[in-house]
């Protein structure tokens, strides 16, 4: 098994969702992602279909659709084989290195040991990504040259 890409980014349903309607560690970690350019926020179209649901049933359809609309142009988006879980699929299928979940059980020790054969992706909760997950520090080992900083408005 390969090392994943640490530059590749997945965000569950419930982060998407909690993003665009609640704001707080959700926002932050998204913001941090879409604020660097070399960093790539992966997902699956099951994946958006679940947090396009979430934010449906929580907000309104239209704003769901519009939101929709913009995160597929910022994201890149893999195949989903049937009935696996999206954010792990999109870990999986997209060489993905982290997976922010507010699901405690997706982020127990024992999922983490049943997924370790199969991937090496670590899944967080937005505030443990938000601690160890440094831009700057990260930047030397994935790109040439100094870390410039944030270079894109995080917000769409």
């Amino acid at each position: 098994m390969s090392e994943p890409d640490p530059t590749r980014i997945i965000a569950d349903a419930d982060v998407l969702a909690a993003d665009l309607l609640a704001g707080g560690s959700a926002r932050e970690a998204m913001d941090r992602v879409r604020s660097h350019s070399w960093l790539t926020l992966v997902a699956t179209e099951p994946l958006f279909d679940d947090a396009q649901r979430i934010i449906a049933e929580l907000a309104d359809a239209d704003l769901a659709l519009a939101w929709r609309t913009t995160i597929e142009t910022l994201a890149q988006v893999v195949d989903q084989p049937p009935d696996d879980h999206p954010a792990l699929a999109a870990a999986y299928r997209g060489d993905a290195a982290q997976v922010l979940s507010f699901d405690e059980a997706l982020a127990s020790a024992e999922t983490g040991a049943k997924l370790r054969p199969h991937v090496a992706t670590s899944v967080r909760s937005p505030d443990a990504f938000l601690t160890v997950f440094d831009p700057e520090r990260l930047y030397p080992a994935v790109e040439d040259g100094s870390y410039p900083g944030p270079d894109r408005d995080p917000r769409f």
